[in-house]
């Protein structure tokens, strides 16, 4: 980043949709990591930032009245570009007992026949689940039946854990022709506040976020378009360490919450825990709790949706040492 931001070349208007070789990047990671095929550019779009593109893509394809699906508990950002575009949503639930993967056959006929756009994200923020290739079959089936646009949010795709490697929904067969993945380099690669990100996928989808991002946005300055190439393409070993070590976090994490008798369950993948709130408190009441006599902060359930209540949002980006002792300042609170 340093060497682009000195090159005087990047002082200027970079191409709207960004420049080609930094689109062949993510091509070529693609192809490295998943073995994804895609056209640099038909079916890839540089976006600032993987929320943008979540935000912008509604309003891109949906008119009022329309619907999409989206999961509960979620990212609330979905929400936002629904709102943004005047639809309408249908949440769809994320149970323990279903692995925190939506049931498709519980959707009633008449809102699967209007919707038009379909939000899934795994690994999953907030539950830390993980969904294998029969589910993103079985999403890409209900999506062809009903005529509706696929969004794989696969923000936290570089972090699974248990030697589970996360998979891409563009491995699936007919995942091009259905929808698009939207991929950040905020996580993988420790880009948060960069803004940038990319989408991969059906053409058509990609030619209308592009389209209304050159008039949003113009353009995305060419020195951190140059950082994510390099990141892209360079040495992964950072990548894989990282992952350890919220690997190791998250072990440590869990283990010590259950060692003072919180019941709580490992996620598969993300940087997040999702912890069930012991009885006789709402997950609001709960995270004050532990904020105002702990000075520990965890986000409510609530926040991510209805099916939220009764969790609290622990994020593996404290050091071992900060998580040892939020848990030592739980126990003295003698909640368990």
């Amino acid at each position: 980043m340093k060497a682009a931001a000195d090159n005087p070349a990047n002082d200027k208007y970079p191409p709207f949709q960004g420049f080609s070789h930094v689109k062949k990047a993510c091509a070529d990671f693609y192809k490295r990591e998943y073995g994804v095929e895609a056209d640099p550019e038909k079916e890839i779009a540089l976006i600032i930032g993987g929320k943008a593109g979540l935000v912008e893509l509604p309003q891109c394809l949906l008119n009022p009245g329309d619907i999409a699906l989206v999961p509960d508990p979620g990212y609330p950002d979905y929400w936002s570009g629904i709102a943004l575009a005047g639809a309408d949503m249908h949440m769809l639930p994320l149970e323990a007992e279903n692995g925190f993967l939506p049931r498709y056959e519980k959707i009633p006929k008449e809102v699967a026949e209007k919707a038009k756009l379909l939000f899934i994200n795994y690994p999953n923020n907030p539950t830390g689940a993980m969904a294998d290739a029969a589910f993103f079959e079985k999403t890409i089936q209900f999506a062809d039946e009903h005529g509706i646009c696929i969004v794989h949010d696969f923000a936290y795709g570089a972090i699974g854990f248990d030697g589970k490697r996360p998979i891409s929904y563009l491995q699936a067969n007919g995942a091009k022709e259905h929808g698009i993945e939207i991929y950040t380099m905020s996580k993988t690669y420790n880009m948060a506040g960069w803004r940038i990100g990319f989408a991969v996928g059906n053409p058509s989808v990609i030619a209308a976020l592009e389209l209304m991002q050159e008039h949003l946005h113009c353009s995305l300055y060419g020195g951190i378009q140059e950082a994510a190439a390099a990141a892209l393409l360079g040495p992964q070993e950072q990548v894989h360490q990282q992952q350890e070590m919220y690997e190791a976090r998250r072990n440590l994490l869990i283990s010590r919450l259950q060692e003072i008798g919180w019941d709580v369950t490992a996620p598969e993948g993300s940087f997040f825990a999702w912890l069930k709130v012991p009885k006789g408190y709402t997950s609001q009441q709960f995270s004050e709790l532990l904020l105002e006599k702990a000075g520990v902060a965890f986000a409510p359930g609530i926040g991510f949706g209805e099916r939220g209540e009764g969790y609290v949002r622990a994020g593996l980006v404290a050091s071992e040492e900060q998580i040892q002792e939020a848990v030592r300042r739980i126990a003295r609170l003698n909640i368990f």
